[in-house]
């Protein structure tokens, strides 16, 4: 009887082990998709000084759109948190997408190969982030579901396992026309 008694606790054991372990590689996926969303974001950020200064040759009196995106990349920057991270995001696209929009109104700017290159490496790089988005909300769905179910949900409580929040940019900030003042 003892023998079964203990047979039974070591596969419960196992399977807590196998259980809390799945929990950790989870958890650790999520942070290697954040970790490949600030990447892109860095590269990102890098980027977008060249493209200001390029703009700034053609477009000399468009002062406002300029601080918008230096003001828009440093609160990216500095943004902490997911939640953080996703708002500052939708306020630096929008600057650019005005930038993008100041620049319609330059066809020798339009023309310039560096503004062309940069223009191309900066839509690449907006892929890559769609792309390491989306991977970090499937890596956070799948994690928040499982320390949700059960008997995953009482290990969970039991050693923290708390969950995380999904990168979302706003729909609207995706929708909007930037306004462009002369």
């Amino acid at each position: 009887m003892s023998t079964i008694i203990f047979g039974i606790l070591l596969v419960l054991v196992f399977v807590f082990v196998l259980m809390y372990n799945g929990l950790v590689t989870m958890r650790n996926r999520v942070k290697n998709a954040w970790a490949q969303i600030d990447v892109q974001l860095k590269r990102r950020y890098n980027l977008i000084p060249n493209l200001v200064e390029t703009v700034k040759g053609y477009a000399t009196h468009e002062k406002t759109v300029f601080e918008n995106v230096t003001k828009a990349r440093s609160a990216a920057i500095n943004a902490s948190g997911v939640g953080d991270q996703a708002q500052a995001e939708n306020m630096l696209s929008g600057a650019l997408k005005s930038l993008f929009a100041v620049s319609e109104n330059y066809p020798q700017l339009k023309a310039s190969q560096n503004f062309m290159m940069l223009q191309e490496e900066l839509a690449g790089t907006e892929n890559k982030i769609a792309y390491s988005r989306q991977f970090y909300n499937d890596s956070v769905m799948l994690f928040n579901t499982k320390i949700q179910h059960i008997p995953y949900n009482i290990i969970a409580n039991l050693f923290g396992f708390k969950e995380e929040n999904l990168f979302e940019i706003s729909i609207a900030a995706e929708k909007e026309t930037p306004k462009v003042k002369f």
